[in-house]
Order: C-alpha cells, then sequence, then structure tokens
C-alpha cells in the first residue's frame, strides 16, 4: 500500500470512528468535568502581585497528569511560588513548524459571599462546574490536558509537534509568566503559530450559533494618574486643590465619548450578525447591531473604539485636611492601529494639572482571518456543529497572546465551547457565579481532538 493510501485510509477509519455511539475522544471526555473542578480548587488567585498564593500547586498538578502518560514537561518559576510550565508533544510531520497551545493557571480574587456556590469548590451542579477560573480559564486547561492525556495514551500524534504551555500571572499582564518564558526561547523552537483563549465559543445571534475565533484584541494602558496641590486646612480656600483638578481630568475621561474606530475583526463579526439578524449593517452607526446583540454586544460594544475607564482613586487622611496629592488609575484599552490617536486624546482629557504613568502598557494585535490554521479551527468546529458560523473577532480585553506575538508568533483565541443561548458567559468573565457547562467542556474536547488531527 502506497503511503497516500495509507493515509486516506487513516483518515477513513477517524470518519468511521467518529460515527460510532462510542466517539474517539470518550475517555476525555470523561475525565475533563474532573480536572476543571480539581483545578478551580487549587486557589491560584492574582491580586496582581506577589502577595497570593502563586500557581505552583497547579502547575505540579498539571505536571502531574502529563507525567502520567509519559511526558516529562519544564517546571519554571520566575518568582517563589509564580510557577509556569512547557511541554512539547511530537507530531506526525516533525518537518513542520511547531504550534503552541497555551492557558494560564491564575485567578482574579473571588468573594465568597459574593456567590451562590464557593468559588473555589468546583462544584459539579446544575450540569455545570462552579467556580473561579471555570470560563477563565481553567475549563481550557482541562480541554487540552483531558484531550492529550487521551491521545498520548493512544499513540494518537498531532499532524505537527505541539507546545503546550500553562501560565502564571496572565491575570496581572503576564510578566511573571508569558513574559518570563519568552526569554527561553528554546521551549518554543520551531513555533510559528498559537491558539489561547477567549475564542471558539458559540453565541447565538438572530437564531443562528456563531462560533468566535478571536483574530485581534486591544492594546492594555493601566495608568496612575496624579495631581499635586498645596496641602492646608479645610476650612480654607483652596483654588490648587490637587483633589479637584485631578477629580476633575477623571471625571473628562471617564464621560468622554470615543469616536468609532472598526478593525477588521470587529467589521466581519458585525457583518456577520446583521446578516444573522436580517438588518442592513451601517459601519457609521454599528450600535444598531450591537443593541441586539443580549450580553455579547457589551464585549463587542467595546471593540469598534478605544475605551478608558476609571477605577480607583486615592487622596488624603482626614476630613478636614487638604492634601498635598491625590492619585488615580485608569483602565485604557486602544484598538489594533489606533494607540497614538488614544494617548494624544488622553493627554488632552488630562490637561496640564495631572501627569500619569504606566502601570502597565502593552501592544494590541490583530492578524487576518485566513490561512490553514484558521481553516483547521473553522473545519474543527463545523464537524461538530454543521449549522453553524464561524466568524473573527476582536476582544476587547488582552491574553497572553501579545507576548508570543511579540515573540514572533501569530496568535489566535480558539478555546471551543458550545453554549446555551441563556448562558451570559461573556458576563461571567472577572464575574460571579462563573460556571461553565460540563456539555461545553465535551464539546471543546470533541472540537481540539479533531483540530490536532488536522492543525
Amino acid at each position: 500500500m502506497t503511503e497516500e493510501a495509507e493515509a486516506h485510509k487513516a483518515r477513513d477509519t477517524r470518519d468511521t470512528h467518529d460515527a460510532r455511539d462510542t466517539p474517539v475522544t470518550a475517555a476525555a471526555e470523561a475525565e475533563v468535568a474532573d480536572i476543571c473542578r480539581d483545578l478551580i480548587r487549587i486557589d491560584t488567585t492574582n491580586p496582581g502581585d506577589h502577595s497570593g498564593p502563586g500557581e505552583r500547586a497547579a502547575a505540579e498538578y498539571v505536571a502531574g497528569l502529563l507525567g502520567e502518560v509519559g511526558l516529562e514537561p519544564a517546571v519554571l518559576e520566575s518568582h517563589p511560588k509564580r510557577t509556569s510550565l512547557v511541554a512539547r508533544v511530537p507530531g506526525e510531520d516533525r518537518n513542520r513548524p511547531a504550534l503552541l497551545i497555551h492557558g494560564h493557571l491564575d485567578v482574579v480574587p473571588a468573594s465568597a459571599s459574593d456567590w451562590q456556590r464557593d468559588p473555589f469548590s468546583g462544584e459539579i451542579a446544575d450540569g455545570c462546574v462552579w467556580g473561579r477560573g471555570a470560563v477563565d480559564m481553567k475549563d481550557m486547561d482541562a480541554i487540552m490536558l483531558a484531550v492529550m492525556r487521551q491521545r498520548l495514551r493512544e499513540g494518537r500524534k498531532p499532524a505537527r509537534d505541539v507546545v503546550l504551555a500553562f501560565t502564571a500571572d496572565e491575570e496581572a499582564g503576564g510578566t511573571w509568566g508569558a513574559a518570563f518564558l519568552t526569554r527561553h526561547p528554546d521551549l518554543f523552537e520551531g513555533v510559528t503559530e498559537a491558539i489561547g483563549e477567549v475564542g471558539g465559543f458559540s453565541v447565538s445571534v438572530g437564531g443562528r450559533r456563531m462560533y468566535t475565533i478571536q483574530t485581534a484584541e486591544k492594546g492594555l494602558a493601566w495608568m496612575r494618574l496624579s495631581a499635586a496641590g498645596t496641602a492646608g486646612h479645610g476650612s480654607m480656600i483652596h483654588p490648587d486643590n490637587a483633589v479637584t483638578a485631578l477629580t476633575e481630568a477623571v471625571a473628562r475621561i471617564g464621560r468622554h465619548e470615543w469616536p468609532v474606530r472598526l478593525p477588521d475583526s470587529a467589521r466581519a463579526f458585525l457583518e456577520a450578525a446583521s446578516d444573522a439578524l436580517g438588518v442592513e449593517f451601517d459601519p457609521e452607526d454599528p450600535g444598531t447591531v450591537i443593541g441586539q446583540l443580549g450580553s455579547m454586544g457589551r464585549l463587542i460594544g467595546a471593540t469598534v473604539q478605544n475605551t478608558a475607564n476609571p477605577t480607583r482613586l486615592n487622596a488624603g487622611y482626614k476630613v478636614n485636611v487638604i492634601p498635598q496629592s491625590a492619585t488615580a488609575e485608569i483602565d485604557g484599552r486602544f484598538l489594533p492601529g489606533h494607540e497614538e490617536e488614544f494617548f494624544k486624546e488622553i493627554d488632552r482629557l488630562l490637561g496640564s494639572a495631572v501627569k500619569r504613568e504606566f502601570i502597565h502598557h502593552d501592544i494590541a494585535l490583530e492578524t487576518t482571518a485566513d490561512g490553514a490554521l484558521y481553516d483547521a479551527m473553522s473545519a474543527a468546529l463545523l464537524a461538530e456543529d454543521p449549522q453553524a458560523t464561524v466568524v473573527p473577532y476582536c476582544l476587547s480585553a488582552g491574553t497572553d497572546a501579545k507576548w508570543f506575538n511579540k515573540a514572533g508568533i501569530r496568535c489566535f483565541g480558539f478555546s471551543p465551547l458550545k453554549l446555551t443561548p441563556d448562558l451570559d458567559f461573556s458576563g461571567m468573565f472577572h464575574g460571579i457565579d462563573e460556571r461553565v457547562p460540563v456539555d461545553g467542556l465535551r464539546f471543546g474536547v470533541r472540537v481540539l481532538d479533531r483540530f490536532l488531527d488536522i492543525c
């Protein structure tokens, strides 16, 4: 039998296997929810500094799961307890460039009193796995682990080398995680493309199910504003009050209406959504479509303009003492190609009395919705949900893709989940009662497994 005939036979066998009652991914589907639960139970809260529990315990758990199936991951610590993990899985064609699949282990803080269920219990109830990290992003970590564990047990190689990375510190900008890893280029030798979080999930629009692939994300400008004045007694007149100068600037920024700007990825999503809704898309007034997207509209609405939101204020120490200085913090996000415009407008709004400095500053990025990898993601989704539509979109937040992009890797967001229309998925990122459907996890397992055959 020729090599070509053997390849066709292998594909035919896979297609037949998929059609059986017992799917190729049965073992992975059986354990994915338990892995997600176990990861959630490991508290990896990242308060933005090193005061949290760190990611060490979670990285050791992941290393143990991969070690059981023959991998020897590299466990790297950028700071005590701030731990990431990288493992390479050999592919069928080792002459092809490698693919990176990355997920982060840290989560944002959660207050148990605000939740229906303890955010670190990992409770499985009402068809969902509950807890901090269920959607951001221990769900995809679990899918990665479940799929790769079954494939390694069965000797099923991915189409090409795959590098798995489980990172620390993504929720605080990635300095102690992805950024640290990229300073070890040997870990990513031959890697040219990557998939990561916040893409591949379904959105219901006009009765049509659409799967989003993230091809762009906004840049990040976390800024500290400061104003100085003359300290004094609160009973006197103080025209150079630092609090007044600062709060006036903060109000100008907070109430500013940014002009509409449409990255290619945002336009493509809105055009597809308009088609699904049966309305004409007006690029000058995307709000008409965005207003019909339900909870997803919050995310999409933030991808057609720059944003700057005041988040913190700090001044003074006593009600009758006028302080000498005052500070505020702003969460700024700028669209791909509009960074210069963003900062020019911020400085105009600040005026001369208020200064700014960066807490964290990082790039926006955008790639095109084309190529073999994009086609493979689309094909894997449509094989499991043939009536759906696959569309690119822009993420309003940021991910570790920024660091990998700066290392020369083309990045997409692809963490596949099939969701019910009533689930406010985008609202659960950093929100309360975060949860992921067990059926959605199993869907993600099937999609990722298919994707690894054709990537």
